[in-house]
């Protein structure tokens, strides 16, 4: 995979993508991932890539001609191409007006050859790169940043993980938050003792079994598989109903499993 980046601060990413899986997957060939300097595509002696919006307001816009000339200069297929599905590749704006980026989005980004991220700055991005240019437009949370550099950081890492050969073990992204078992039966729930299946990742524990009076929980060192499975697939339930609730209406639910959130809420409401 080729991950092109776009900015206007290129010394920014001089950590983020330094460290961990995104470093041994750029060492091992995985992914290679370029910065670009978005001022290098500008052909006025003060190097200019924002000014003033029409209508007026406050602060400056990025200008569109260095965006566009700088995605052009990659060779990417037409965007009609990449909307249709017709090429590996995708242009994507980063922007606080973005659909929200999540777990699914990466899995099908780590599927092409190439991503081309543009970074937002100061108030925003012409409107004609997100209507004419880019084929996404994301956004890392409903929060605003000084610019896309932070969110083009996050895709790059959570993407470049999911890559086949960067964990080492590709099965220990089954059993990540968010990630739904690809062989989750509908009736059973997830096959493995460490497949989420779509929910909030179970809590893991380590030695000691016994630290400052608090233990491991039995099932976890009872050896028996179909317990542990059923130990930790009771427990995501429990903290996804406790911390993200929304998730729990896209992951398909046993008849164990609704039986035990309806444990855990008539708990909560006598509590």
């Amino acid at each position: 995979m080729k991950i092109d980046i776009v900015t206007i601060f290129p010394d920014f990413f001089r950590g983020p993508l330094d460290y961990g899986i995104v470093r041994r997957s750029r060492e091992n060939g995985l992914v290679a991932i370029e910065v670009h300097d978005l001022r290098k595509f500008t052909h006025d002696k003060h190097l200019t890539v924002d000014d003033r919006p029409f209508g007026g307001g406050e602060g400056m816009v990025l200008k569109p001609e260095p965006i566009f000339e700088w995605v052009e200069s990659l060779g990417f297929a037409p965007r009609e191409e990449r909307v249709a599905g017709r090429a590996k590749e995708a242009v994507i704006l980063l922007s606080a007006q973005g659909q929200r980026f999540h777990q699914g989005m990466a899995q099908e980004l780590a599927q092409i050859e190439r991503i081309a991220l543009i970074c937002g700055r100061y108030e925003g991005v012409d409107e004609r790169v997100a209507d004419h240019l880019a084929d996404r437009e994301l956004s890392i949370g409903d929060y605003v940043l000084s610019g896309g550099e932070l969110g083009a950081a996050v895709i790059v890492d959570t993407v470049a993980r999911l890559i086949p050969g960067a964990l080492g073990n590709d099965a220990s992204a089954r059993q990540e938050s968010f990630t739904a078992s690809v062989t989750q039966e509908a009736s059973d729930g997830p096959d493995s003792t460490c497949a989420s299946g779509g929910l909030l990742d179970y809590p893991h524990y380590t030695r000691p079994a016994q630290f400052r009076g608090m233990a491991v929980p039995e099932a976890l060192v009872s050896g028996n598989h179909e317990e542990i499975r059923r130990w930790r697939r009771r427990r995501a339930l429990k903290k996804t109903l406790r911390n993200r609730p929304d998730l729990l209406g896209e992951v398909t639910l046993s008849d164990e499993d609704r039986k035990w959130l309806a444990e855990f809420q008539n708990t909560a409401r006598e509590a």
